[in-house]
């Protein structure tokens, strides 16, 4: 194939989700006549894990005092509500309630309510009394209720961040797949599947399930993988639209990364229960039967991998059980919304979790960002990455600012 050069740009950004748009537009904020590009491989903005998502403005409960996640998602929940608020898109801070069902559960929502203070968190506790007055659908022994908590369209925040990097300046090509990064001396070179050659003084991956693929052609990530997850959600019928006021959360395990099922009222106007957490048999694996073998063989090869199938192997039959049983999944919300029946249970779109593991079979809690001379690349950006995505920008754009300045 002979390849054209196309264009040099001062930074490229690889990657059309909520991550990469808000690292482009604050870059070209920033620092005005920096020629910023971004790259996405579908034919739309926020076609994967950004326009997949449960729609949740989280504030913070759940992550390590400390961590970039608990930082971020505190800063990220007020700074995409006043986002919101400037260009006129539509959110609503409905609050969550963490609601124990069962006596076990009781202790881990104590320390949640200690996380969350840690964290700078509003939060308040819930008797059983209380909560069927708040929410008289929703059966529980007590519950947390955080504020802070909201929903909102992370596509439509992205699309707005695009017009704005646009405003400014930048560029977005869609539609094209990168293939190859040589990172040189003096700057990048970065193949496209068009047969495009583009050159950048600097690049910045925010790749999803594809960012340690990307993150090896420059020399890291050799010690981690994406593993994809499958999160699977059902809308309920028009009739559940009120069924709750509030955002409903189970007590999650807290030796795995997933919140477990839950109710959400969608921005929309309707209501979703989920997601899951299923393995996919293809990186972009939305549906049981898509499944790629290069993927499958890559997770396979991955010792990181082998060592988490065993380590949680009852668990991930369980969720293997009721992703093919509609009937188990519906028990799983009936813990704390008994009403509900199959008949609820409407057909949504999944999503996918870009859960990133290291050689050792860890399943990474935290954000995780490395970088090479002229690379960063954001290897570990699951949720809450949306609600975090204008704070993660920030501190990408502060790296270029300190690192690519050399």
């Amino acid at each position: 194939m002979n390849f054209e050069r196309v264009a040099d740009f001062d930074i490229v950004v690889i990657g059309g989700g909520i991550v990469g748009l808000s690292t482009a537009m604050q870059l070209s904020q920033r620092f005005p006549g920096l020629t910023v590009a971004v790259l996405e491989k579908e034919q739309m903005l926020a076609s994967h894990q950004t326009g997949r998502n449960s729609g949740v403005i989280h504030a913070g409960v759940y992550y390590e005092p400390g961590s970039l996640k608990a930082t971020f998602c505190r800063e990220g929940s007020a700074a995409t509500m006043q986002f919101c608020k400037d260009y006129g898109i539509r959110f609503e801070q409905r609050g969550k309630l963490l609601v124990a069902t069962r006596p076990e559960e009781l202790p881990r929502m104590e320390k949640l309510h200690e996380r969350a203070v840690s964290n700078g968190l509003e939060v308040h506790r819930v008797s059983k009394a209380e909560l069927s007055e708040r929410e008289p659908h929703i059966a529980g022994l007590a519950a947390l209720f955080i504020p802070a908590s909201g929903i909102v369209d992370y596509g439509e925040v992205t699309r707005c961040m695009g017009a704005l990097l646009i405003e400014a300046g930048g560029t977005i090509m869609t539609d094209v797949e990168v293939t190859r990064i040589d990172e040189q001396a003096d700057g990048v070179e970065i193949t496209l599947d068009t047969g495009m050659l583009l050159s950048a003084r600097h690049v910045i991956v925010c790749a999803g399930v594809n960012a340690d693929r990307l993150a090896r052609m420059c020399g890291l990530a050799k010690d981690i993988a994406i593993i994809p997850f499958r999160g699977e959600y059902f809308r309920l019928g028009a009739d559940k639209n009120r069924i709750v006021e509030h955002l409903i959360y189970p007590i999650p395990e807290p030796s795995l990364p997933f919140l477990g099922v839950h109710l959400t009222p969608m921005i929309g106007g309707f209501v979703t229960v989920g997601p899951n957490a299923v393995l996919a048999f293809a990186r972009n694996g939305y549906s049981f039967g898509r499944i790629d073998p290069k993927d499958i063989w890559e997770m396979i090869r991955f010792p990181g991998f082998r060592h988490v199938m065993t380590n949680n192997m009852r668990y991930g039959l369980g969720e293997m059980a009721n992703s093919l049983s509609r009937r188990r999944y519906l028990a799983l919300c009936q813990r704390y919304c008994p009403e509900l029946q199959l008949d609820d249970l409407q057909p949504h779109p999944a999503g996918i979790r870009a859960q990133a593991v290291s050689r050792d079979g860890r399943l990474l809690h935290d954000f995780l960002i490395e970088r090479t001379a002229r690379t960063v690349h954001v290897l570990n950006a699951p949720s809450p990455a949306a609600t975090s995505a204008l704070p993660i920008g920030k501190h990408i754009a502060d790296i270029a600012e300190t690192h690519f300045a050399r």
